[in-house]
């Protein structure tokens, strides 16, 4: 069974310095923590704030082309967690036919808020990722505080890009 969720906030994971992104369901029960590199965690915390780059990143381009083609994005779906690593699905619709595509949750969950496609996550990969918390010193960035968002986005240092290129 899959639950719905919507982006609640971007965290920086104070022990390994990786973005979080955070999802929750509507009514607050449930939560995930999906931790992802820092190009795309800036790619969403745009999106948040709605920030509209001078030219198209990523993200933008695959909309563009989406919406060139008459093809959507009908839902993005975290379907897995295996060793620490989540799945994602998106689901498109091209005329009369839905094709499903292998995505990264945190691409999949970029390009969902730019077309405002709806995000769900399966109820398994909840329960599995609960062994994964966020450390105690994360520092939760809101979607819907467009200042402290802001301010993440500013605080983001050259150095801090080469502490995910190390593999």
């Amino acid at each position: 069974m899959f639950v719905e969720m919507k982006v609640r906030g971007l965290a920086l994971d104070a022990v390994s310095n990786m973005p979080i992104i955070i999802l929750r369901d509507e009514e607050d029960k449930r939560s995930l923590q999906i931790w992802v590199g820092i190009f795309e965690a800036n790619a969403i915390a745009l999106e948040l704030e709605k920030v509209a780059p001078a030219r198209p990143m990523t993200h933008d381009l695959i909309k563009n082309i989406l919406e060139t083609l008459e093809a959507r994005v009908l839902k993005v779906v975290v379907t897995d967690l295996k060793e620490n690593t989540f799945f994602a699905v998106l689901h498109l619709q091209l005329g009369e036919t839905e094709y499903t595509v292998d995505s990264r949750p945190s691409d999949a969950i970029a390009l969902a808020l730019r077309v405002a496609a709806p995000i769900y996550v399966d109820e398994e990969v909840v329960r599995k990722a609960k062994s994964l918390e966020v450390t105690k010193e994360a520092e939760p960035v809101k979607a819907d505080d467009p200042e402290q968002l802001r301010e993440w986005l500013q605080n983001i240092k050259p150095e801090d890009f080469e502490k995910f290129n190390k593999a």
